[in-house]
Parts: C-alpha cells; sequence; structure tokens
C-alpha cells in the first residue's frame, strides 16, 4: 500500500484546566527530516518525541508542535519569586558599582528579568505529570498523520494503475504497428534494389536477403516490448506492496520503463510509432512527478 509524503495529524486534549495541543505536518522530502518543538518543561523529552515519530515514517520533512496553556476556565495566577527580585537587584548594583555608574535603579530595570515571577499553576510546571499525556496525544496526532497519508497513497495508487493501463493499450497498439513496420521496410528495401537492378545492375539476391534480415533485425522492437510489458507487471505489484522504500522501488522501475520507452522510438524509425511513444512518455512523466510524493 502507497505512502504519501504530504499529510496532517492533531490531538488536543483539557485535563485539570490544563489544554494540551500535539500537531504534526509532513511534506515530501528525500529522507526522513525530523523537527521538534517543545515547551521548556518537556524540552527533555525531545528525543523520545523523535523516536516516537521515526518509528512511523519512513520518509518525508515531518513538523511536530507541542503546545502547553491553562484553559480559558482557570485563571493565571503569578507570584513573586522574591530571592531572584533580590539576587537581580543585588547584580545590577554590582554592575553599576564596578561600571562606576550613578544610574538609579528602576522597576523598568528588573522586568526585564521574567524569570522574577513564578507561575502559580504547578500542572503547568511538572514535567512528570504532563509528559504521559503528551505522549498518548503525540500517538493520536502520529496515526491521524499516518492515515492522512495513507489516504492519499491511495488515491496515488489508483492513478498510477490508471495510467498504466493506458500505457498497456498504447503498447498493443505499438506491437501492432512493428509487425507491420518490419514488412514495409522489406518491401522499401527491395524496391530500391529492384530500381537499381532495373539499370543494367548486377546484384546478388542472396546478399540482398541478407541485408534485409540485418535491417529487420535492428529494427526490431520485440525485446524492448516484452521488457516494457514486465516493467508494467512489477509496478502494478508494488503498487499493492506493504513493505518499506515503494516510492525508491517504483522510481527505479519508471526509469527502466522510460528507458524502453526512448530504445523503441529511436530503433522503430517508425513516425507512427514515435507518435504513440510520446503519449507513452506523457503519461510517465506525470507518474514520476506524483511518485516525487510517495514514501
Amino acid at each position: 500500500m502507497l505512502e504519501s509524503m504530504t499529510g496532517y495529524g492533531s490531538a488536543e486534549s483539557v485535563e485539570s484546566g490544563v489544554k494540551i495541543l500535539a500537531e504534526l505536518r509532513s511534506v515530501n522530502n528525500r529522507f526522513a527530516e525530523i523537527s521538534v518543538k517543545l515547551p521548556r518543561q518537556l524540552l527533555s523529552y525531545e528525543l523520545e518525541v523523535r523516536e516516537m515519530i521515526r518509528a512511523h515514517f519512513q520518509r518525508g520533512k515531518i513538523s511536530a508542535f507541542v503546545q502547553i496553556q491553562l484553559g480559558e476556565e482557570q485563571p493565571i495566577s503569578l507570584v513573586i519569586n522574591v530571592a531572584k527580585v533580590k539576587a537581580y537587584k543585588s547584580l545590577l548594583d554590582t554592575l553599576n558599582k564596578e561600571a562606576e555608574l550613578d544610574a538609579p535603579l528602576h522597576l523598568e530595570h528588573l522586568l526585564r528579568f521574567p524569570e522574577i515571577f513564578d507561575n502559580g499553576t504547578a500542572s503547568l510546571d511538572s514535567s512528570e505529570k504532563l509528559w504521559p499525556s503528551v505522549k498518548k496525544l503525540l500517538q493520536e496526532a502520529i496515526d491521524r498523520l499516518k492515515g492522512m497519508r495513507r489516504r492519499e497513497g491511495e488515491e496515488l495508487s489508483i492513478d498510477f494503475s490508471a495510467r498504466i493501463a493506458e500505457i498497456e493499450k498504447i503498447l498493443a497498439i505499438v506491437t501492432s504497428l512493428a509487425a507491420e513496420n518490419l514488412e514495409t521496410v522489406r518491401k522499401r528495401l527491395a524496391a530500391k534494389v529492384e530500381a537499381v537492378a532495373g539499370k543494367d545492375l548486377v546484384y546478388s539476391r542472396d546478399r540482398l536477403e541478407m541485408e534485409l534480415v540485418l535491417a529487420a533485425d535492428k529494427l526490431d522492437i520485440t525485446e524492448e516490448l516484452t521488457r516494457f510489458a514486465s516493467h508494467n507487471k512489477f509496478f502494478i505489484e508494488e503498487l499493492k506492496n506493504d513493505e518499506s522504500g515503494t516510492g525508491r522501488k517504483l522510481n527505479f522501475l519508471l526509469q527502466e520503463q522510460l528507458r524502453e520507452a526512448n530504445t523503441i522510438a529511436s530503433k522503430s524509425q517508425n513516425a507512427e510509432i514515435s507518435q504513440k511513444i510520446v503519449q507513452i512518455k506523457e503519461d510517465l512523466e506525470k507518474i514520476r512527478e506524483q511518485l516525487q510524493n510517495i514514501e
């Protein structure tokens, strides 16, 4: 099953007047790139958050964000940390003295240090109490992000299957044209030789037949058509594969499909076949664009 690298997942709760929000956003990226933004109370859990995310996603640029705030029904309670006020005042007095300044100390100077205020709500400062709830919400957000990525992957899989089916139809036409092309080239070469021989030139019919065989061999695209059909088969099978790394495998198969298409167009020397190959390459290019977003 395909999984897109684009998605969003979030979860939130309000417990004991504390609101917790966990959000994850994901966009396509060649490798797994994880960024985490946590409130100061939970900074020590950053590594664990990263491991939680990495356990579920192999590729993509994933941004995780956790916010903790008091609920509207719970008033904010602030108290002055007297010890810190005295410490900062003493520090400023010492600085004033050492710098040989005679500037008076005002309240606005102390207000530059937000640490002199303590949040009276202990629930916001206890990481041990907060983490279990945050971890649960993070897992819910991860599950929702993964679900969204899978739903988008399913839509892309349907589109890929439809395009491969269309390519198969065009290849069937190319196969028919290739058989006619060989006969057309054989007749054209024979006609040219007969025209030249009509001018009393002597030629070997055995040599002519050999040249016709060589020309037919150069124009034969049977092997390329067979390999192309094989790549298409493996591509469809890989769409249903639940293993990781599907995006890389599909990209490899796509490169092989494009290689066969180019070879067919160059070997056939037929305008109608070349036109059909152009249609095939258009579908392959559209698939390539979408594959950039597959994990």
